[in-house]
């Protein structure tokens, strides 16, 4: 038999106790179901010092190992997040014993992946740098303004890039899982592993983990959040910086950098993002043709409709009405 492959999922105080027990449990399912002649899964958590630690539900972990003894026999290292809440505001938990480690450790780890706000902990690190990410839509915001060189997309519940993954968490960390093992064993194996788990669907990375103006941060009476919520209500008008900045009575230059700072995105990719979800709700409730989706969804042409999936999905629209209608 091929030895099992080896994941571990390193966890500190306060982490969401799903955000460590779903992937676990997703490998050990898979462990389960895997036939005697396929490899499966180890899971270990590993702490600072292999310390018990107590999760945001007030549930405590036990940890199998400490971090120091985490090296290069891991094939998979998985990083859960914690947050804390600071006048009404989620805040990332940068543990900085973690994010030291993770300079030293990941890259000699072949597969890599953050589970809800571990993604600032990798970026911290400098491993998302020059990449696309996701995290948590509450805190999607923070980590494209302390990370401008991470390409932040705050829709995908997870992202694969290379040898690196990262997802919004929670129950996201479980389809993250699963394309791991998809990856690993292939998709029969995996719809075999969500089936026994009783897992209602199992999502792609590509399925919206939240609406988008709902996503980012709004405080009441907030100019620019009367301005998206206006702009989803006028999807195939003209949305240019131009305009929108007329809204609000601004310059451009000023109403772009003001939009950034506010939303960790520039107008035209926030515009794009919510056409996009538009494009997407049809395609999954309707039987409305390519044509009449991208005109409604204000991208336009059928043309613009494919460029904007395969550029943010990897996927066709097709494709995307195939696999999730």
């Amino acid at each position: 038999m091929l030895p099992p492959h080896r994941v571990v999922i390193a966890a500190f105080p306060g982490v969401e106790l799903l955000n460590v027990t779903g992937p676990a449990e997703v490998f050990s399912v898979a462990a389960r179901v895997a036939d005697t002649a396929r490899p499966g899964y180890t899971v270990r958590i590993a702490t600072a010092q292999g310390e018990p630690v107590t999760t945001s539900s007030g549930i405590r972990l036990m940890a199998d190992l400490t971090l120091d003894e985490v090296n290069g026999d891991v094939d998979t290292l998985l990083v859960s997040g914690a947050v804390r809440v600071h006048d009404h505001e989620v805040e990332p938990v940068l543990d900085r014993g973690i994010i030291d480690w993770l300079r030293e450790t990941a890259p000699g780890i072949g597969r890599l992946g953050s589970i809800c706000s571990g993604a600032h902990l990798l970026a911290a690190a400098g491993l998302l740098d020059g990449r696309s990410a996701t995290t948590h839509w509450r805190t999607a915001a923070r980590l494209a303004s302390d990370h401008p060189l991470v390409t932040v997309d705050p829709d995908p519940i997870f992202i694969r890039e290379g040898r690196l993954w990262t997802c919004a968490g929670i129950a996201s960390g479980m389809d993250m899982a699963l394309a791991m093992v998809t990856e690993d064993h292939g998709p029969e194996h995996a719809l075999t592993t969500a089936r026994t788990m009783v897992m209602y669907v199992k999502r792609a990375g590509g399925q919206s983990q939240f609406s988008v103006p709902l996503a980012l941060p709004a405080a009441p009476g907030d100019r620019l959040d009367d301005l998206r919520r206006w702009i989803g209500e006028h999807l195939t008008e003209d949305l240019s910086a131009e305009v929108l900045s007329a809204r609000l009575h601004l310059s451009v230059r000023h109403f772009s950098r003001l939009f950034r700072e506010r939303t960790g995105t520039t107008p035209a990719a926030y515009v794009e993002s919510v056409r996009l979800e538009a494009a997407r709700r049809l395609l999954q409730d309707t039987a409305r043709s390519l044509p009449e989706i991208a005109a409604l969804s204000g991208l336009g042409s059928v043309e613009s409709l494919h460029r904007s999936f395969r550029r943010r999905l990897g996927t066709t629209p097709a494709q995307y009405r195939r696999r999730f209608r």
